[in-house]
């Protein structure tokens, strides 16, 4: 079972490099993976372990806590759905090689998602756990978004491939939600356990788990009113729609159902939802599939319609209904997907799937539309092909269902008929549509112009097309089948097996009335035509759907307009206005009353609050931002103290550094400000107010929570499981690397994510790195640090910060190293000697600049970040491939030279990665906020150095010419002073000083 999940996941990573290597060839190599599938499964039945009752199990251990184990159960039901998956998709992918005719690069890329797809569905039908089952059930839409959305240079695509994924999405959250509620109340996480519950009907809240579980399934089969998605996935490359849209993602709901209904056809909720959706959407998709000039959107709604059909059939829940069901799946999948290959091999021939341009098609390629004969009779359900037979057996079941008795069986068994009929019209429509020759007898342009279809092209329809033959011929190919999963899930009610004719009956009687009644709606097809109102009488799905999200942006636009209005001061007023009001009102109208508080253990304790509250008043009444950013500072080494005296040196040592660096970053900001606060505007006690009613709020709040516990904190075992769990006597550090690991490393992701973005935000540039470089310290000059270039930063440095920051900075890093490495058993690590480190290379910032920092640690920070980030994960993943949970520590004992018997924790390489990615966190800080904003600072200086420089350059210019000027007229003044020349010679200088 999972060999072949294994090998359908190489198949998945292989499928790009071998589509761009061997060309378009490589689907029919990547069909023999669900081809082998296909046939393993096929050796499960008749004979094999499903003959007896058998299933394949696989269990593994992954936060049993949470119920998040990794699940398997293949049994029969799960290897029918598999068949249809593994043999449909085998097909598909060998159809892909002759449908596309060129292989551009993003066409390896959708070999993959195909590829994967078919092994997230298989993933998805031998899940056990509900959780798990869900995962791959949400990959199936993501997989449907990137699939449909293959053309997305086409606004058409990119609409259809995000409308599906709204709409399953948000389906499947709120199965989420209902599997997690029924978790809650029942206990049950595994589809296996399901049937061994007892009193299901009464359970609480059972009807609400049901309702939001089936929005889930109902939405991912595209059944009313979520059916628009599935037409609108039109918009995709046929092989998806043969493959997801018929085959694979739409029968996800279907299996979910079948598995489901036994059980929850106690409870009264379940009929209403299953059996009401499916035959109004049976009815509806029929009745729009006649209004359609595509030949897609014809097969589309009638998948629409044909799914209801199959949903309110395998509901019912008794074994005659999920036999009936089973088999109206299985007829389904083979004609419908047929019938989509057939359209893309028309499509792709010709250019078109618009019937009022294809005419004369039926005499030009007898060999498809023999093919498409084929198909569409056994989806109008005519003998001897297998839809007939599922038919006759869904008409058979709804007459003699005791589970429906009186009106409910009465009207379940008019919309089939009525369905039924619907299907046999739009069939016909169909085939007239596609392969007629129409109006005076000519054959279409289209059709003239086209190429013919080659064997890669209708090989796999046809052989969906025999399939249907055969399966009708000799219906016990399947019933075997079917009855090996129904002996199990049934065993006390007797089986039978599908036929080819069981006599003149009732249903055989009501097949005649569907065949007659389809051929005239057909026949009469212009008067129906009449019928059907443009736009719908009841409305389009589509743009009440359009409508919604446009309501929803709109008000979205609205409320963050009220709220985000571009002002930091009413931004935090907001915020600060639903923290002082809504916990206040929450213990207002609640029943907590008791309240108790120990001021303080020791006057010290006092006396450092009262510092806290002077100094943090002070702070508001500084002018100078300096001044107000250091008070502000002061009360957080205050708080620090204040976790020292309660005995947790490892969080006043973290407090003390993080209040440090945070000076730090401040430092850096307010640069860029002016020195002093400017005009205060507003209503200064509106704000005073504010910041009292918060303080009130968060203290009562604090001091309820504190009041309202009742039961021995669990704090108090934290040092003992500490020990023998994580090896290590540092509670908080233990706590932070492997008792709450998780919380961690979700923790560390958000840092690697803010500090990219701020970054990002700051250099306005697509990308903010840097080339790595190898240090060097320079040694031509006598200079402390290592970045001595002759700039105005170097001439101004100080020679007693230059002198502190040498000695300094190797023993800030020896000291984080030292709280990395005893971390473990003593105040420190990770995040504490990545915070040291961090300060270091701040202090060698501070005093060198920009160039410092690059010479200090020339690494890009994004990759510490990723490194960092990196070594988490390993930690994390690490022990599943030894067997163990996640995040699961181990230990080695190593004795090492003159120190002696020294513990080595897993925990280590999780801390490293907490180690990495604070200093990351910090140079990506310094070397924006730091370093770009000094470089812009140069920038700016220079250009401004440029201008004086041609500016004196033109002033300069213009005395000189002011000058030469000067003398030129002194000249002419001597010269008409001597009163000699001749005006010959005055004409020739006048002259010359023209030409000058």
């Amino acid at each position: 079972m999972l060999t072949l999940l294994a090998a359908l996941t190489i198949a998945t990573i292989a499928a790009p490099l071998l589509i761009r290597t061997l060309g378009r060839s490589a689907f029919a190599i990547l069909a023999i993976v669900p081809l082998a599938g296909f046939v393993w499964m096929v050796s499960l039945f008749h004979g094999g372990v499903f003959a007896d009752g058998g299933e394949i199990l696989a269990t593994y251990s992954w936060m049993p806590s949470t119920n998040l184990n990794l699940e398997f159960r293949l049994d029969a039901l799960a290897g029918l759905f598999s068949l249809i998956i593994l043999g449909v998709g085998a097909l598909v992918l060998l159809y892909c090689w002759g449908y596309f005719d060129s292989n551009p690069r993003r066409l390896a890329i959708f070999g993959g998602e195909l590829t994967a797809f078919a092994t997230i569905m298989y993933g998805l039908v031998i899940s056990d756990n509900l959780l798990l089952m869900y995962v791959f059930w949400e990959l199936t839409s993501v997989l449907s978004f990137l699939l449909v959305g293959y053309y997305g240079e086409r606004a058409s695509s990119r609409r259809a491939a995000i409308q599906a994924l709204l709409v399953t999405t948000f389906g499947g959250l709120a199965m989420l939600v209902g599997i997690i509620l029924l978790g809650r109340q029942t206990g049950i996480w595994r589809l296996s356990e399901l049937p061994l519950f007892a009193n299901i009907a009464t359970t609480p809240a059972i009807s609400a788990a049901i309702i939001l579980i089936m929005l889930g399934a109902l939405t991912k089969s595209a059944l009313a009113p979520w059916h628009f998605w599935l037409p609108g996935a039109m918009a995709a490359p046929t092989p998806v729609s043969a493959y997801l849209h018929a085959a694979a993602m739409v029968k996800a709901g279907i299996y979910l159902v079948a598995r489901l209904a036994p059980d929850f056809v106690e409870v009264t909720t379940w009929h209403i939802i299953v059996v009401g959706t499916g035959i109004f959407t049976m009815l509806l998709g029929g009745w729009l599939a006649l209004k359609q000039h595509d030949l897609k959107l014809i097969l589309a709604y009638g998948t629409v319609s044909q799914l209801g059909m199959i949903t309110a059939v395998i509901g019912v829940g008794s074994r005659e209904a999920t036999l009936a069901g089973l088999a109206l799946t299985f007829g389904h999948a083979m004609f419908k997907a047929a019938l989509f290959m057939i359209v893309g091999a028309i499509d792709h021939s010709s250019g078109t799937r618009d019937i009022r341009e294809l005419s004369g098609l039926g005499r030009k390629e007898p060999l498809i539309a023999g093919i498409a004969i084929v198909a569409a009779a056994s989806m109008a359900g005519l003998p001897p092909l297998f839809g007939f037979v599922a038919k006759e057996t869904a008409l058979d079941t709804i007459l003699h269902e005791e589970l429906l008795v009186g009106m409910p069986g009465g009207l379940m068994l008019v919309g089939l008929v009525v369905g039924s009929t619907l299907t046999m019209a739009y069939s016909l429509y169909f085939l007239y549509g596609a392969f007629a020759t129409k109006g005076d007898g000519v054959v279409s342009e289209a059709v003239e112009e086209m190429h013919s279809i080659g064997p890669k092209l209708w090989v796999s329809p046809a052989v969906l097309a025999v399939a249907s033959v055969v399966f009708g011929l000799f219906p016990r190919l399947l019933s075997d089948p079917f009855n090996e999963y129904l002996d199990v899930r049934f065993p006390n009610t007797p089986g039978e097996d599908l036929a080819l004719w069981h006599g003149f009956t009732l249903p055989l009687l009501l097949t005649v009335i569907i065949i007659a009644a389809g051929s005239l709606m057909f026949w009469q097809r212009k008067l129906v035509k009449r019928a059907q109102f443009d736009p719908p009488a009841l409305g389009d799905a589509d743009r009440v759907w359009d409508s919604l999200l446009g309501r929803l942006r709109v008000w979205s636009l609205r409320l963050t307009a009220s709220t985000q209005r571009g002002s930091l001061t009413i931004n935090l007023a907001v915020i600060f206005l639903v923290l002082a009001l809504v916990p206040l009102g929450a213990l207002v109208l609640g029943d907590s009353n008791a309240i108790r508080m120990i001021a303080w253990d020791s006057p010290l304790q006092a006396a450092t609050v009262v510092f806290m509250v002077f100094v943090a008043i002070a702070a508001t009444m500084q002018k100078n931002r300096l001044s107000g950013v250091i008070l502000v500072g002061l009360t957080g080494f205050a708080a620090a103290l204040i976790f020292a005296l309660h005995g947790a040196p490892d969080l006043a040592l973290t407090q003390v550094l993080v209040e440090t660096i945070s000076v730090v970053v401040f430092m850096l900001v307010l640069r860029k400000m002016p020195t002093e606060v400017g005009e205060r505007h507003g209503d200064v006690r509106l704000r005073a107010w504010l910041s009292i009613a918060a303080g009130v709020s968060v203290v009562i709040v604090a001091m309820t929570a504190m009041s309202a516990r009742v039961a021995e904190p669990i704090s108090t075992l934290m040092p003992e499981l500490a020990y023998e769990i994580g090896h290590g006597r540092n509670t908080v550090n233990v706590l932070l690397v492997d008792l709450r690991a998780a919380d961690t490393f979700g923790e560390i992701t958000v840092l690697v994510i803010a500090a990219t973005g701020v970054a990002s935000l700051i250099f306005g540039t697509t990308t903010f790195t840097r080339s790595s470089r190898r240090p060097v310290l320079l040694t031509n000059k006598p200079r402390w640090l290592a970045a001595n270039v002759d700039s105005e930063t170097v001439q101004n440095r100080s020679i007693m910060v230059d002198v502190a920051t040498r000695l300094l900075f190797p023993a800030m890093i020896m000291l984080s190293l030292y709280f990395f490495f005893g971390g473990h058993n003593a105040p420190g690590g990770g995040f504490a000697g990545g915070l040291v480190a961090a300060l270091a290379f701040a202090l060698r910032y501070l005093a060198g600049g920009r160039r410092e920092i690059e010479e200090a640690l020339p690494v890009d920070p994004a990759k510490l970040l990723g490194t960092g980030l990196i070594f988490s994960a390993l930690a994390a993943v690490g022990p599943m491939f030894l067997g163990y949970p996640p995040l699961t520590s181990g230990y080695v004992e190593v004795e090492l030279p003159l120190i002696g018997e020294v513990t080595i924790t897993s925990a280590l390489l999780f801390d490293a990665g907490v180690y990495a990615i604070v200093i990351g966190l910090i140079m990506h800080v310094l070397t924006s906020v730091g370093g770009h904003l000094d470089y812009e600072e140069e920038v700016r200086k220079e250009r401004a150095r440029e201008r004086a420089r041609s500016l004196q350059e033109k002033n300069q210019a213009r005395r000189q010419d002011q000058e030469k000027r000067r003398k030129e007229r002194a000249a002419e003044r001597a010269a008409i002073s001597q009163g000699g020349s001749s005006s010959t010679s005055v004409g020739v200088r006048n002259d010359e000083r023209k030409d000058s």
